[in-house]
Order: C-alpha cells, then structure tokens, then sequence
C-alpha cells in the first residue's frame, strides 16, 4: 500500500488528495443510501390519488428526483432483460430466429399501447401502495429503452472473433468466466453507447408515463416529464422554461459522473494488439481509480469472494472432466411444466381465435385501404433511415475517431436526443405548412426527430470500436480517403451500424403512429399512412381496424427482418468480424 503511493507524489498536494477522494466516495455513497431510504418511504406509502402537480419552481429539485430514479430503475431493468435475452437469442438456434422476430415486432409497437394494460395490472397487483402505480411507470420507460440494447449485446455475441472463443475453450472458461471475461467485456462498448441513447429514450416517454388518465382513473405521478406538460397546457412558459433547463442540467450532470466513466473504463476492451495513443480519459474515472477506500473494499469484498466463485467453478469443471459420466439420464418434464404450457397454449389458442372473430366485420375496401397505408408507411420509413444515415454515418465516425470532440459533443447529443419531441411538433408542422409541405413529406420530418439517434450513437460506437492497429495500417499505406472508408470504416462499423438501422427502424414504424395523425390547434392532420389508420381507429374505438392493422405492421416487421436483417446479420457474423 506504501509504494502505491510513493509513486504518485509530484506534488506536496498530493498526500491530501486520496483523502479528499475518499470522503467523496463515502459522502456519495451515503446520498445514495439516503435516497434509497426516501423513494422507499414514498413508494411504499398508501397511493395517492389524483395528484396535483404544481408548477413553483421550488418543486423542480423533488420532481426532478422522482423522475431520475425511475428512469434509473427501468434503466437497471432494461440492462438485465437486454442482457439475459441477448445471450440466449445468440447461443439458442432453435430459439434464435423467433426470439430476434418477436423483439423486433416489440420495438416497433408504440409504447402508449403498452400503457393502459401495463398500468392497470401493476396497480391491480400493488392496490395498496404507490408502489403500484409506479412499477406501471417505471415499466413503460422500460418498453422505451431496452429493445436496442438487447439488439446491440446479441450483435456483439455474434460478432465475437473465433480466436478468442478458442482461448476461452483451451483455458477451459466456464461459462460462468467466459460470460464476465470475454462476452460482456467485447459488448461494453456497443452496449455503452446503446445505453445512453436508452436513457435518452427514457427522457422521450416520461412525459407520457407520468400524465397518464384513462377515463375517470387518474394516475399523474409528480415528477419532471409531468411538471413539463402541466406547464405547457396552462401557458406557464416561465415553468416550462426553467423545467427544461433542469432536464438539461440533469443530462450534463449524468454525462460527467457516469457516461463519461464508463467511456472511458469501456475504451479498455477495444480489440487491439498495440495500444493508440488517443485514450479516451475521465478526471471522475481517475479519480475512483486513486480511491484507497475503494481499493481496500474491493480487496477485502469483492476480490476474495469472485475468487471463491471463480475457484468453486474451475474445481467443479475439473471433477466433471476427470470422474467418469455414465450414460446421461434423459430429462423428463416435470407435469406442472407441461400443466403450465398446455393452460397457456389454451389461453393463446383461446384469445386468437376471438381476435380474428373481430375480422368478420373487415370490408375488401378497408383491407385495400390499409395495404396502401403500410406501402406508404413503409416508404417513409426507409425514407427516413436513409436520410439519417447520410448525415448520422459520417458525423458518428468524425465522432468515434476523436476523443476530445467526443468530449464536445457527447453532452450535446444526449440532450438532443432527449428534448421531448412534442415540444418541437407544432413548430415543425407550422414551418412545413408554411412550406406549403403536407404531411406526408412532414412525416419522414417527425420520424427522423426520433430515429436518427439510435443510427448516430451505434456509428459512435462502432468507430470508437475499430482497432487502432488498423487505422495505423491504413496511414502506413496512404489509404486514399475512398479506399479508407471501404475496407476499413464501413467494414469495422458495419455490426454496429446494423444495430442502430434495426432499432431505427422500429422506433420509425413506432413513430409512425404520432407522425401521421396529429391534432394541432383543434384541428386533426394526418396523411395516407398505416400509423395514420391505427390512431385514427383507436379515436373512432374501430377494434377490428385497429386489430388489422396492427397485425399487417407486425407481419411487415417479420418480413423484413427475415429477408433483409437476419441476412445482414449473418454477413456480419461472417464476413465483418474482427478475425486473425
């Protein structure tokens, strides 16, 4: 302990400062614990119905409380499900192309469908705390942010080079070892950067979460994304204006205590074999590094007890290889599962069979009507794609390929990426009808406020991903700037990329529905468009339209992901991975 810091004193200052860095860390750690005892004293309080959400200023520091945690909350839900989903779609082929239709059919419903069952089973379930209404919540942020990231941790599984899985085998890894030494670490930076457009995700649905009433049940939450729009209804733009300079404040803070951390910690796993001499830094990352109280909790906790875990897994390994296995017993299937499958199998054969009862009352010209729709729907929704990744592949490259821009601009994107776009819908409509531009061209306009992000921060990723060793190599040759981008940008990006198209491309259909049927002003615009024809059969309660229409988004979803991104991926999973 004595030499460690023998090496570290240029300065007189210097004998000072560990202990300055270790009375942050326990003043944090105790913010945090009295935070935790705070929400939980909330949440498990009685509900309170039908909250009044002031709009005094002095009220933004709780609100803004509230709405961080729950954000965090489904945040820490998004990460496990991502994680636990990824890994069994990439190491499950039976499973695998199901499991990767089914989350792209997910990502693409909009998530104010999710929200009258989700909030009316949790406060069913909790009935007699705030708990309830805020798991509901908490679980409609999640639906916003954890479909691109189980998308960015299952390309990243596929993507894996073969020599490192070889090393895993011959060191005999368990699965265990090779999930927290090699899977999770290759992944850290796609899933880094797939988190905090997540999160930025998060800020996107609050407003929605937390003002939500269905018929006389009112279930507002106080918080920020509710303080904003109370505001924004009653005129209060005084209210409105120091709400969103709060968000803001909120996102740098986040930025500098967190995301920046974690760049810089993930920036480690970069797969290379000679380090670059642009490092991505963090005074905060820096500064946990020289904590000795952390290092004397991590000797004393954390590194006897993953060394017994790590020791428990290799000897039970060695047992199994070395002691002779008789014939291996099949393995029968307890009758509670196949009790459980059969009443859930009646439950889904019993629900399709009423919903496609409601087709009967399906006209040949309603049928007509909403192929038209999903054809035009479907153009605007690549429409956009392509007009995000012009801007957002070059810009995400310049990005991930200088550390101190992404310093610059990392803060800036996140708060771009989590302004609430209905804010910026009149104003956009207003100019396009200024333009004496319809709708149908505004659409892709409203489209991209909420897909070009996913695209912009995989590109990031991506390029903060590629190894040095190769830039080095393309300078060495003279690489002209057309013979960079072809065989060493695009082909290093090109997983990550596919990710940030997937998931743009859900968060587009879902967009859709908002896109092309919105009421301004008392008036309703909307376009020829299959998002047009579900918001406008959801106002005219037309369940069978409704339920047609959703079934031809989720059939056009299938589709298009067997045909084109399963193939893509499969190239990516060949051809576009980092192999000796």
């Amino acid at each position: 302990m004595k030499s460690r810091y023998t090496l570290s004193r240029p300065l007189v200052l210097d004998r000072s400062w560990p202990i300055f860095i270790d009375l942050s860390v326990i003043a944090a750690a105790l913010a945090g614990f009295y935070a935790l005892v705070k929400i939980a004293s909330y949440w498990m309080g009685k509900p309170v119905p039908a909250v009044e959400i002031s709009q005094s200023v002095g009220a933004l520091p709780l609100y803004a409380f509230y709405s961080v945690v729950r954000i965090g909350v489904a945040y820490l839900l998004s990460l496990v499900f991502a994680v636990g989903y990824g890994y069994v779609a990439a190491y499950n082929p039976r499973a695998e192309a199901l499991m990767i239709a089914v989350l792209d059919i997910l990502q693409s419903i909009p998530v104010l469908s999710f929200l009258p069952g989700v909030m009316l089973a949790m406060v069913a379930l909790i009935p007699t705390r705030q708990l309830g209404i805020e798991m509901g919540a908490i679980l409609l942020i999640f639906t916003g942010q954890v479909w691109n990231m189980a998308f960015s941790f299952y390309s990243s599984l596929k993507s894996i080079p073969r020599e490192l899985r070889e090393a895993s085998n011959i060191y005999r890894f368990s699965a265990w070892q090779r999930f927290w030494q090699l899977e999770l670490p290759f992944s850290a930076i796609g899933l880094v950067w797939n988190s905090m457009v997540s999160v930025a995700g998060g800020w996107f649905f609050l407003i929605a979460c937390e003002m939500f009433v269905l018929g006389d049940r009112d279930f507002r939450l106080p918080g920020l994304g509710s303080f904003l729009q109370t505001a924004a209804g009653t005129g209060n733009s005084h209210a409105v204006m120091w709400g969103l300079v709060t968000m803001v404040l909120i996102i740098v803070a986040t930025d500098q205590l967190i995301w920046r951390p974690v760049i810089a910690w993930s920036d480690r796993f970069k797969f290379e074999m000679s380090e670059s001499n642009e490092r991505v830094s963090s005074p905060i990352l820096h500064m946990l590094q020289r904590s000795s109280f952390l290092a004397l909790l991590k000797e004393k906790t954390f590194g006897p007890w993953g060394e017994r875990i790590y020791y428990g897994l290799a000897h039970r390994r060695m047992e199994r290889i070395i002691q002779p296995l008789d014939e291996p017993e099949k393995r029968k299937v307890p009758p509670l599962a196949i009790g459980l499958g059969l009443v859930a199998a009646s439950v889904v054969l019993y629900a399709t069979v009423q919903a496609l009862a409601m087709l009967r009352h399906i006209q040949l010209s309603e049928v007509k009507l909403l192929l038209l729709g999903a054809g035009a729907t479907f153009l605007r929704v690549n429409a956009s794609l392509l007009i995000a990744s012009l801007w957002t592949i070059p810009v995400g490259v310049m990005i991930g390929f200088n550390p101190k821009l992404a310093r610059i601009t990392q803060p800036i994107t996140q708060i771009a990426a989590s302004f609430p776009a209905p804010f910026l819908f009149p104003i956009i409509i207003l100019g396009l009808q200024h333009l004496r531009l319809g709708l149908g061209v505004g659409s892709i306009v409203l489209m991209l406020l909420g897909t070009q992000w996913y695209i912009l921060f995989n590109v990031i990723a991506g390029a903060m991903a590629i190894p040095s060793d190769l830039r080095e190599v393309a300078n060495l040759f003279h690489f002209k700037n057309l013979q960079r981008w072809t065989t060493v940008i695009l082909p290093g990006i090109f997983p990550y990329l596919l990710t940030g198209l997937v998931t743009a491309s859900g968060g587009a259909w879902n967009a859709s529905i908002i896109a092309e049927y919105y009421n301004l002003r008392g008036h309703t615009l909307q376009t020829i468009g299959l998002g047009a024809q579900i918001s406008a059969a959801s106002d005219k309660g037309q369940f069978h339209i409704l339920l047609l229409a959703t079934m031809i988004m989720a059939m056009m979803v299938v589709t298009i992901n067997r045909l084109v991104w399963r193939r893509l991926y499969r190239l990516a999973e060949t051809r576009y991975s980092l192999e000796g």
